[in-house]
């Protein structure tokens, strides 16, 4: 079965630098669909970014365009997340999800993924 295992996640303060990874097994990265959400608590859980099963083609939220890379390490298998100029309203748990397509449409959309991990705690503090 599929399963998607987030690390990388800790406390930060604001200005610093993260990078999250994802760890696959049962799917194969480079040909998945993934994204990475975040939530806190109260919230619905927020699109934060995708990157499309072919092709590389990237997307991502207002909030953190410019600020977070989303890409494939298709030698580990792995989604990583990489963030930079961080702010207390990044702090979330972040989580990461994989569909083997979605459509550019649903990209942003929670319910397009089938598959989720069990989310990485990032803490930023003034």
């Amino acid at each position: 079965q599929v399963q998607l295992v987030e690390s990388g996640g800790r406390m930060v303060q604001a200005g610093d630098s993260l990078s999250l990874s994802c760890a696959a097994s049962g799917l194969t990265v480079r040909r998945s669909a993934m994204a990475w959400f975040r939530q806190v608590p109260g919230k619905e859980r927020e699109f934060v970014a995708h990157i499309r099963a072919t092709g590389g083609h990237t997307y991502y939220s207002d909030s953190v365009k410019g600020r977070f890379t989303i890409s494939k390490d298709n030698t580990e298998n792995t989604l990583i997340l990489q963030m930079i100029s961080l702010n207390p309203e990044d702090t979330a748990v972040y989580y990461c999800a994989a569909n083997e397509y979605v459509i550019v449409s649903a990209v942003p959309a929670a319910r397009s993924y089938k598959y989720w991990g069990q989310g990485t705690q990032v803490t930023v503090s003034k």
